[in-house]
């Protein structure tokens, strides 16, 4: 065997090995007893250090050494390797394992506090944490900024001013668009009444199978927070049950299959090489964003939508498939991000991001981060944040170290904005299927353009080869503004 070859088949071992560890993770969110919490973490630090001590085996650098590729697509492997395999040389295998370990106990430490309502009890393992991103951040960085250190972990290549340069440029257009809104003569009417779980998840089925979503490879659960895992022929989504609002639950259950469609959608030839997953995160939004905003909540997907709930919910509050569309899109100075709505998403990213940059920078204490958000919030949306869930306690992902992964929200929604502009190009009557409840051909041009790459090409690359041309935040805001001025009538 070549130098290659043996690379590749050390590498799908490992790839396999990560794969377990990540479904170590999802039972740990969906099923697992509660009191195996520290039993878990064990395990998960375990699974850690086994990954750790084969991503810095010294035969990975020999190899490289020796690996002749032949074709691109070898060498961007190749490549791939060689930055992971840096990256697990300059964090310390102590350091990975406490990591592994905190960030499982945390998990579960944040769901009983947010469930409580008591930050208190989580913000001192919050804490801890921190101590320890800074840490990796310190390692990673070689003196170089901390933040960009853990950003280039989900978006590679791109730097906090980068995302600053981003923010501002759409922060003016988005807050002149959401004053209009809320200022308008015209006010859709919210949902009202309740809808039971089981009948949710029913049409959340539906929905996902209206995606494709392939149940033979996936299967749906309920999660505190909805999140998907797994990848090639095992990729799983949760979501979760609000039984005043079904939107919750529906696009929640929309937004996680465009993350497990991206996965399931990755060329099978790429199994268990670094090319099998998904490149960055901001494009893995980018997925999930498309899958539930411009096609999950245009007026034709919208149409077929309010005939299933109606018929499933023996009616609804709102009278016709036009009023249930200005519903579906409501913009209100709502405290929770996964629930907002289009128009003041971004602005939720935004007052995450400056509030982690700080606290990476020590800029901002862990004591001082729910009056720092409260703050925020109110000078943000014009709203008192009324109590810890629906603030500071609201998101999992500090708790489980994902400082840097907030700004890949706007990223995709960035990307979706151009993606989207260049769907409607290429497939005309792309309504006239979503009316019908068939997403068939948005999925199959995501797959073609998007998905089956994998890991391929860098992400802006990615998403500049499918658009065939610059990205740039400007289809997104003109998508916005023409939307949202039609439904409240401006």
């Amino acid at each position: 065997m070549s130098a290659f070859d043996d690379l590749l088949a050390f590498q799908r071992q490992t790839e396999a090995l990560s794969s377990v560890a990540e479904r170590l993770g999802w039972d740990q969110e969906t099923v697992m007893p509660r009191g195996a919490a520290e039993q878990r973490s064990e395990e998960m630090a375990a699974m850690e250090a086994v990954l750790h001590e084969r991503r810095t085996d010294p035969r990975i650098g020999e190899w490289l050494d020796q690996a002749e590729p032949e074709d691109d697509e070898d060498q961007r492997i190749l490549d791939l390797i060689a930055r992971d395999h840096r990256r697990a040389l300059q964090v310390p295998a102590r350091l990975a394992t406490e990591l592994a370990r905190q960030v499982s106990l945390s998990q579960g430490v944040w769901a009983e506090a947010r469930a409580k309502d008591s930050p208190e009890e989580f913000l001192p393992v919050l804490a801890d944490i921190l101590m320890l991103k800074r840490e990796e951040a310190a390692a990673l960085a070689d003196g170089r900024d901390l933040y960009d250190a853990l950003l280039n972990d989900y978006e590679p290549g791109t730097t906090q001013a980068d995302i600053a340069a981003l923010f501002d440029a759409m922060r003016p257009r988005l807050v002149a668009l959401r004053d209009e809104v809320l200022g308008a003569e015209f006010q859709p009417r919210p949902l009202t009444g309740h809808f039971p779980q089981e009948t949710q998840l029913r049409l959340a089925r539906a929905c996902a199978t209206a995606y494709g979503y392939d149940w033979t490879r996936g299967r749906m659960d309920i999660a505190v927070h909805p999140f998907s895992s797994g990848r090639w022929q095992d990729s799983r989504i949760t979501t979760r049950v609000v039984e005043t609002d079904p939107f919750n639950c529906l696009y929640s259950t929309i937004h996680e299959v465009g993350h497990s469609s991206y996965e399931l959608g990755i060329d099978p030839d790429y199994a268990f090489t670094p090319l099998g997953r998904g490149v960055s995160m901001g494009v893995h939004e980018s997925q999930s964003r498309i899958y539930e905003n411009q096609i999950g909540r245009g007026r034709a997907f919208a149409g077929w939508l309010y005939q299933r709930m109606s018929d499933a919910f023996d009616g609804l509050s709102v009278p016709g498939p036009d009023a249930f569309y200005a519903t579906l899109n409501r913009v209100t100075p709502g405290f929770i991000r996964t629930e907002a709505d289009e128009v003041q998403y971004n602005l939720h990213i935004m007052m995450r991001f400056d509030l982690e940059r700080d606290l990476i920078a020590g800029r901002l204490d862990v004591d001082d981060l729910a009056e720092a958000w409260n703050a925020r919030f109110l000078a943000d949306f014009g709203v008192a944040v009324d109590r810890p869930a629906n603030g500071v306690m609201q998101d999992v992902h500090w708790a489980v170290g994902l400082f840097g992964y907030f700004p890949t929200y706007t990223l995709g929604n960035v990307y979706a904005g151009c993606l989207n502009k260049a769907m409607r190009a290429a497939v005309p009557d792309l309504d006239r299927f979503l009316a019908a409840g068939d997403a068939a051909p948005a999925v199959e041009w995501l797959r073609e353009n998007v998905q089956r790459h994998g890991g391929l090409y860098p992400p802006r690359d990615l998403i500049e080869r499918a658009i065939e041309g610059p990205v740039s935040e400007a289809p997104l805001l003109d998508y916005l503004e023409e939307k949202f001025a039609g439904i409240y009538r401006l």
